[in-house]
C-alpha cells in the first residue's frame, strides 16, 4: 500500500510536510531554488543532449520536473529528457497541482502534465521526455533501477530530519548508479553527506548556496 505524503500549508501556497517538520521547497523563491542548486549545480541546461538522464532522490511536489523540463525546451535540445525519480511518500494530485500552481512561469508544463497526475500516472511519454515515478524506499528502489544517470538531483528532507536518504549505503548506491563523469547536486552541504559521496567514487566541491543558505554540494563522478 502507497504512503502519501502528510502536508500543511504555510504562506498561502507552501508545501510543509508533517512527517519531516520541512517545507517541500525554500520558502523564499523555490523555483530560483531548484534552478541555482539542480539545474546550475550539475552545469544545465550546457550538458543537455538526446536521451539526457536525470535521477532524483525526492520528488516531491514535481517542480523540479517542471523546471528541467522548461529548461530543456528553452534550449531547444532536439530529442528525449529521460527523467527518473524515486519517492516514498508521493502527493496527492490535487496537492501536486495546487503546490506547482504558485509557479506562474511553468504554468504551461504544469497544464500539460496536470492530467497526468491526475490520473494517477507514474509514467509518462511525451515527445521530448520520458519520466518515471518509482514509489517506495529509495534504499531499496535505487539499487533495482537498471538506470545510470548523468545527473543526481539530490532533494531529500534536511539530513537531520530525513536521515535515511542521506545514509552512506544508498550514497553509494547513487554513485554506482551514475554514469562515469555524471555530477550530482543538493542544497545541503553537511560534512557527511559530503564524504558519503566521496567515498562513493564522486570528487566534491562546496559552492554558493541559494539564498540563506552559505553553501551546497556539486559533485562530478570520478575526477573533476
Amino acid at each position: 500500500m502507497t504512503r502519501t505524503a502528510k502536508l500543511e500549508w504555510r504562506d498561502g501556497d507552501v508545501p510543509v510536510s508533517t512527517r519531516f517538520d520541512d517545507p517541500y521547497y525554500s520558502l523564499e523563491n523555490g523555483l530560483n531554488e531548484t534552478r541555482h542548486v539542480f539545474l546550475a549545480g550539475n552545469d544545465l541546461p550546457a550538458r543537455f543532449c538526446d536521451g539526457f538522464q536525470v535521477a532524483e532522490l525526492g520528488f516531491g511536489t514535481g517542480l523540479n520536473l517542471l523546471a528541467c523540463v522548461q529548461a530543456w525546451r528553452q534550449a531547444g535540445v532536439s530529442g528525449v529528457l529521460r527523467f527518473t525519480s524515486f519517492e516514498a511518500f508521493p502527493m496527492d494530485a490535487a496537492d501536486m497541482i495546487r503546490a506547482q500552481a504558485r509557479f506562474s512561469d511553468l504554468s504551461g508544463i504544469a497544464e500539460q502534465l496536470a492530467p497526468h497526475w491526475q490520473a494517477g500516472a507514474t509514467e509518462i511519454s511525451l515527445p521530448d521526455l520520458e519520466f518515471r515515478l518509482i514509489v517506495g524506499d529509495a534504499r531499496q528502489t535505487v539499487q533495482d533501477w537498471a538506470g545510470q544517470a548523468d545527473a543526481w538531483f539530490l532533494d531529500g528532507f534536511s539530513p537531520a530530519k530525513n536521515p535515511e536518504l542521506w545514509e552512506d549505503a544508498l550514497l553509494a548506491v547513487v554513485g554506482q548508479h551514475t554514469a562515469q563523469t555524471g555530477t550530482a547536486a543538493t542544497y545541503t552541504a553537511a560534512g557527511f553527506v559530503r564524504r558519503r559521496l566521496e567515498a562513493a567514487g564522486f570528487t566534491v566541491t562546496r559552492a554558493p548556496g541559494y539564498g540563506r543558505k552559505r553553501h551546497m554540494t556539486r559533485a562530478v563522478k570520478g575526477t573533476a
